[in-house]
């Protein structure tokens, strides 16, 4: 498999393939011209071979000329011919080294520009937020990012799939085409520096084997991955996960509620749906807070977060609330 690359938000990049497209066209342009004119006065110009110019020893004289080499075996002979190669093929002549000038400074200003913002990115990119896996589970954990207002440029996409990682770059991230099991992808990614790598990609046994990867390169990263089958969750926590989600299992336990409490399902829909109805929160325990118990408190308190351990609401090892302890609570939406 080839190295990884890196591909910056698409709006931010240079695009100087129209511009060299128009220059070759300009350089066109002044060779037909140049052409033209050595055509309408060609019985001024003395070929040494044969004294004549055709119409092929004419373009031939037009492109030597334009481009200053000038073998000299067919010349202006006339003062009109010379004339109009002093004042008109002449400055075509300059006007074409230019544009070919130009387009070679152009096609290295471009590399020299995305090599800049590649090293000025790396440089930046610091507690910021990888997605392995830009396919339905990657591209709604990156909307739930952004509705919660996590900055885009703090978002970078490795991705395996050509199409995929277009379309990321496309959507406005950063984004890292390679195989999110190889450790030369995450560095790329800047995974030492992350805060949060989410796993969201199709398989199992792939999911297990990035999340080994990103936990030795970044041994501090939280972790959060997703699951096909329960029983490789403890496979995911047992490689380094935070944190496992369970799709089949998550549905599964959905549709038996919907048997019974159909209307309960829109309610979890709700919660997981961030931005309108009802949200889970989460907030550190504030000052005039501690000492109290979760039940005390005017918010309808889910479960108390105290030394990496959750311990729900009615716990009773939750106590009284300490310093440092984090709340997660059903709130609704700040409206702007």
């Amino acid at each position: 498999m080839s190295a990884p690359e890196v591909r910056l938000p698409r709006g931010a990049a240079l695009r100087p393939l129209p511009a060299i497209l128009l220059r070759f066209a300009l350089a066109g342009l002044l060779v037909l011209l140049s052409w033209g004119m050595v055509l309408l006065e060609r019985d001024s110009y003395d070929d040494s071979a044969d004294g004549t110019v055709s119409v092929i020893d004419a373009l031939y004289y037009t492109t030597v000329t334009l481009t200053t080499t000038g073998y000299g075996d067919i010349t202006p002979v006339t003062e009109s011919a010379r004339l109009v190669n002093a004042l008109v093929t002449t400055p075509m002549r300059i006007l074409f080294v230019i544009i070919l000038v130009g387009t070679t400074i152009q096609a290295l200003t471009k590399r020299s520009s995305t090599e800049f913002r590649l090293a000025r990115w790396r440089a930046a990119m610091t507690d910021h937020v990888i997605v392995l896996g830009y396919g339905t589970k990657g591209r709604n954990a990156v909307r739930a990012l952004r509705l919660r207002e996590h900055p885009a440029d703090r978002i970078v996409v490795v991705e395996v799939d050509p199409r995929a990682a277009a379309q990321a770059a496309a959507d406005g991230y950063a984004v890292v085409t390679g195989d999110a099991t190889r450790p030369e992808t995450l560095v790329e990614a800047q995974a030492s520096s992350a805060s949060t790598a989410i796993v969201a990609v199709d398989r199992d046994d792939t999911a297990v084997l990035a999340t080994l990867t990103i936990r030795r390169l970044a041994p501090s990263v939280t972790v959060v991955a997703a699951a096909r089958e329960s029983q490789n969750a403890e496979l995911l926590s047992q490689s380094g996960a935070t944190s496992v989600v369970v799709s089949s299992e998550t549905t599964g336990r959905l549709l038996g509620l919907a048997t019974d409490s159909p209307r309960a399902v829109d309610v979890v829909e709700d919660l997981l749906s961030f931005g309108s109805g009802l949200d889970l929160c989460q907030r550190p325990v504030e000052p005039g807070e501690v000492g109290r118990g979760a039940r005390d408190l005017p918010l309808p308190v889910v479960a108390v977060l105290r030394a990496g351990r959750t311990l729900h609401y009615d716990d009773v090892a939750v106590g009284a609330l300490q310093t440092g302890d984090e709340i997660l609570f059903v709130g609704a939406p700040k409206r702007r």
